[in-house]
């Protein structure tokens, strides 16, 4: 028996690396257990209802897998054979459409995409045996999305009740150059204590996604509710009255308004137009200021507050001189004109970091895709108890580990410690049509620079 919508059964929550302390605390807080945590993801458990508004809910979440089943099997035929066996008829339409995708890693299969086939086709041989007709299938994950995890010689079958990533929000139309994903950004947000009290500034703001995501956070808005489908919808026995009363109850928690304010500037006026239309389409234009100005024309209201910003990398040939000066200019902004501030810089480059100028606080890690990156935290004092460096040396600053990355605001002084770095995780072969890492990210918001970077570098 496959009773979806009562049983209570183990709920897989995947993440970005990095991520994993965030979204722990975003579960507890939901009121759900954390039974293992692992690299990338975090594992609960709860019935199909409580998968809907862990959907509706996380801010930092990728995908939300409610286990159906698990075994053994050593070879294709072995997967063929359990699934089967199983009751498909319970949880999926006949006459509408799923697709599987899967993470395999076994000598069994050579390519894992056959492991996608021999599941597929065991759910239509059943259905097909049992109603003289089958479901369509494919890649897209706009239906009922089934996800295989296939390790050695134990398996494990999802149904996937997010369909698409839960980075894909709804409100980012207009991306530009390729921006922040939006989990990443909620999570760097959190990391720096964000909650909506006091000012945020985002300069190099590009199309939006951090201030977006502050501004859903300051009003306590469930980043779920922008979106229009979700894999559960597809599932035999979706009540939609039920999904209609946890939208509800999640609107109730909401503040009316933000206790702050939130400001976002960039140089380029089609960054802001675009920018401002993304806010729009999540009903957060009326929570921030946008203004099309050099960063270091960012109007900065008194403190307190934090200033967070994702500059480019400089991932192309020629780039670190511009950039080096860049980053400087970002070191003086933070130092004159956020007196009081807490300030933060994303970046996958420490060499360009050292140009801020500035000693970090904390310098926690994360991974913008597959690219490894820093949080860099800059406590920004007034009066006399400002200083600045010239140079920072990455070996004697605290460092924080994915692992160890804390969700609360920060302390007033981190004590010395190496760096730790994660271990190099385990190679995993997967297929095309499903679970592969996200893309390498690009500007604007800001993970390269490119030629029209390189252009206002200059005017700043």
């Amino acid at each position: 028996m496959m009773d979806l919508w009562n049983d209570t059964r183990p709920i897989l929550v995947s993440c970005a690396r990095g991520i994993v302390p965030y979204l722990r605390e975003e579960i507890l807080a939901l009121g759900l257990p954390v039974r293992e945590t692992a690299e990338a993801h975090v594992e609960t458990e709860g019935a199909m209802t409580d998968a809907m508004r862990l959907n509706l809910a996380l801010r930092t979440g990728q995908r939300v897998l409610f286990l159906l089943h698990e075994g053994f099997a050593r070879s294709p035929g072995d997967l063929y054979a359990a699934a089967f066996d199983l009751p498909w008829e319970q949880a999926l339409h006949v006459d509408r459409y799923f697709c599987v995708t899967s993470a395999v890693d076994t000598p069994a299969i050579q390519d894992p995409r056959y492991a996608n086939v021999r599941l597929k086709d065991a759910i239509v041989d059943r259905l097909r045996g049992l109603f003289r007709r089958r479901p369509d299938t494919g890649p897209d994950r706009t239906g009922a999305v089934l996800h295989l995890y296939w390790r050695d010689d134990r398996y494990r079958l999802f149904a996937d009740t997010s369909g698409e990533p839960l980075s894909r929000r709804g409100y980012r139309k207009i991306p530009l150059t390729a921006p922040m994903q939006e989990t990443l950004a909620a999570a760097t947000l959190m990391a720096a204590g964000w909650t909506g009290e006091g000012t945020l500034l985002n300069p190099m703001c590009g199309t939006g996604t951090l201030a977006i995501e502050a501004a859903l956070i300051a009003r306590r808005r469930a980043p779920g509710l922008l979106r229009e489908n979700f894999g559960f919808f597809h599932l035999r026995g979706f009540d939609d009255d039920r999904w209609q009363g946890l939208r509800i109850q999640l609107r109730k928690e909401e503040r009316k308004d933000i206790p702050g304010r939130i400001v976002a500037t960039d140089i380029s006026p089609e960054a802001v137009r675009a920018a401002a239309i993304n806010a729009g389409r999540a009903k957060m234009g009326r929570h921030i200021q946008f203004r099309a100005c050099p960063f270091a024309a960012t109007p900065v209201p008194p403190p307190p507050g934090i200033a967070i910003m994702n500059p480019p990398y400089g991932r192309r040939l020629g780039e670190e001189e511009d950039l080096g000066r860049l980053y400087g200019e970002i070191g003086d902004f933070l130092k004159k004109k956020c007196e009081g501030y807490r300030g933060y810089i994303f970046t996958a480059n420490l060499e360009l970091a050292k140009k801020v100028g500035l000693r970090t606080a904390r310098r926690l890690i994360f991974f913008n895709g597959e690219l490894e990156s820093r949080l860099l935290e800059y406590r920004l004092y007034e009066g006399g108890k400002k200083r600045r460096e010239g140079t920072e040396e990455p070996a004697a600053i605290g460092e924080a580990s994915p692992a160890s990355n804390a969700a609360s605001p920060p302390p007033a002084a981190r004590p010395h410690a190496r760096i730790i770095r994660p271990a190099a995780p385990r190679t995993t072969r997967r297929s095309t049509t499903g679970n592969s890492p996200a893309p390498r990210a690009k500007p604007h918001d800001h993970a390269s620079g490119g030629k029209g970077r390189r252009r206002w570098e200059r005017k700043a």
